[in-house]
Formats: structure tokens, C-alpha cells, sequence
């Protein structure tokens, strides 16, 4: 009876956090699109996909191997960490953000946004809650599992819109320091993912019992665990990569067509000022106004 009843309270906090993610989305959606600014369909699908795999990771049969293998959870982490939070932070742009870093609780979260501090509170919780102490207090109580999996959602998506988000970054976040920020995030990942592959001591025996019932050995359940970490990281980590290279390449291109186009028509550009409109897709408007300077 109590194993059922436990069971009712991890679905229902479960669906807790992306039922209210999605109705705060939709109640401003509702607000922008009646002045003109929602995100792009592409960027709500990118949302809702986001939270279509929380949902995915922490109900239903993902959910139950990560309740029997460290390898399954590893799985769900993972997924909280990079995909879901990516998808998220796709679909987070500025005018969507703005209600809520106004809250006086939130308006400084927008430091979190630092490149530097959301690359380390993303270390941060994710080798914090894999420490055997915390791993093993949220495997046993719903309302810390809870936390660990929000927080997973949180900093992950932080981090990405450190990297992609709509908010002012710092001078130095050029397009150089992106990818050296996504190789950061790839090595650490790799890091968590080493020690789990190679430790050579069991560091979760919360599923020992577990995995003898499936004749699994607990070092190969937990050395799964960390090939999850290193594959599933490492693809998301490469495309992310390539993105920004691609990325790169586009805004170096577009910055030197802008400063032809005004060295043409005999109009003063800055090489600042055209790096700066070519890394926010900005090229078209300012070359409207080059003309009308012209």
C-alpha cells in the first residue's frame, strides 16, 4: 500500500513542474501575440518538444529503468541536463523572459546568465548530485528526487541561454569563447563520465539489489552509466559545437559584407558596430540605415 501510494505522489510531482512551465508559456504567449512578438512557430515547437521530454524522462517506462539501473537513470539525467534544457532555452527568447526577471526574487538571476557563473552552477549541480550521499537521499524521498530533477532542468537551461539565450553577454563572449564554452561543457560532462566508467568501486549501492535480480554486476551497471553520460553528452555537445562554428562562420561573413556595403556607399562603419549587428542577425536593418545615412 505504501509503495503505491508512493508511487502516486513521484507521477504527480513529476507532472508538477512541466504543467506549470507550460501554463506560465501559454498565459504569455497569450500576452505577445496580441502585440506582434511571440517566438517563432519554430522556436515554440523547440518548447514544447523541450517539455514533451521532461514528461518523457520522468514518467512512464524511462522512469521505471531509471528506478532499476544506474544506467537508466543516468539516461533520465542526462536528458534533463542537455536535450530537454536545450529545447527549453530555444524557446526562451527576450520578450518572453522579461515578466520574470522583473520579479523583485528573480531580477538578479539574470547574472546567473554570465557565461562564467552559468558554466560553473552547471558543474555544480551536476557533480553535486551525483555524490553518493545525494544520489542515494534522492533515490529515497520523492520530494528531494523532486529538487534534484528540477534543479538538473534549471541549470541546464541556464547554461544553454548563457550560450544561445536572448540576453546581453559580456564583450569578451565572441564567437571564439563559445566554442571554447561548449568544449568546457563537453569535458566536464566526460570527466563525471570517467570517474563512473573507471572508479573500480561500486559508488551507488542503492542498486546492488537491483542489479543481481537482472544478473547484472553493479560496475557494469554503473560503467554504463558513464558511456550513457559520455555518448549521449558528446552528440549534443558536437552538434552544439558545429552550430557555433557554423555560426561563426556566418557572422564573420555577414560583418565583412556589411562593412563593404558601407565603404561602397561612402558611409563611416565601425568594425565593432558591424560585428555587433551581424551576431544579432541585425545585418538587414542596419544596411536600411546606412542607406538612409547615405
Amino acid at each position: 500500500m505504501s509503495f503505491g501510494v508512493r508511487l502516486e505522489s513521484e507521477t504527480l510531482l513529476a507532472f508538477l513542474l512541466p504543467a506549470a512551465i507550460g501554463v506560465a508559456y501559454l498565459v504569455r504567449l497569450s500576452h505577445l501575440r496580441a502585440g506582434g512578438r511571440e517566438p517563432s512557430r519554430a522556436r515554440q515547437v523547440a518548447f514544447w518538444g523541450g517539455l514533451a521530454l521532461v514528461l518523457a524522462a520522468t514518467v512512464g517506462p524511462l522512469d521505471e529503468l531509471a528506478d532499476e539501473f544506474v544506467f537508466g537513470h543516468m539516461i533520465q539525467h542526462t536528458v534533463l541536463l542537455d536535450e530537454a534544457s536545450l529545447l527549453l532555452a530555444i524557446g526562451l527568447t527576450g520578450p518572453v523572459l522579461v515578466p520574470l526577471l522583473r520579479l523583485p526574487v528573480l531580477r538578479r538571476a539574470r547574472t546567473l546568465m554570465h557565461p562564467g557563473l552559468a558554466l560553473g552552477l552547471w558543474i555544480v549541480v551536476m557533480y553535486g548530485w551525483h555524490l553518493p550521499l545525494l544520489y542515494q537521499a534522492a533515490e529515497e524521498n520523492d520530494l528531494v528526487h523532486f529538487c534534484e530533477h528540477g534543479s538538473f532542468l534549471a541549470a541546464g537551461t541556464i547554461m544553454w541561454l548563457a550560450l544561445l539565450g536572448p540576453l546581453p553577454k559580456p564583450r569578451w563572449f565572441n564567437n571564439p569563447a563559445r566554442a571554447i564554452y561548449a568544449g568546457a561543457v563537453h569535458f566536464s560532462s566526460m570527466g563525471l563520465a570517467n570517474i563512473l566508467m573507471w572508479s573500480g568501486a561500486v559508488l551507488y549501492p542503492f542498486y546492488v539489489a537491483s542489479d543481481q535480480a537482472h544478473d547484472i554486476a553493479p560496475l557494469t551497471d554503473q560503467s554504463l552509466a558513464g558511456a550513457v553520460l559520455m555518448i549521449q553528452g558528446g552528440v549534443v555537445m558536437l552538434c552544439v559545437f558545429f552550430w557555433t562554428l557554423l555560426r561563426w562562420a556566418r557572422e564573420d561573413t555577414e560583418r565583412q559584407d556589411l562593412l563593404d556595403f558601407a565603404r561602397e556607399r561612402g558611409v563611416a562603419l565601425t568594425e565593432e558596430r558591424a560585428a555587433i549587428a551581424a551576431a544579432a542577425d541585425r545585418g538587414a536593418e542596419l544596411r536600411r540605415r546606412l542607406e538612409a545615412a547615405r
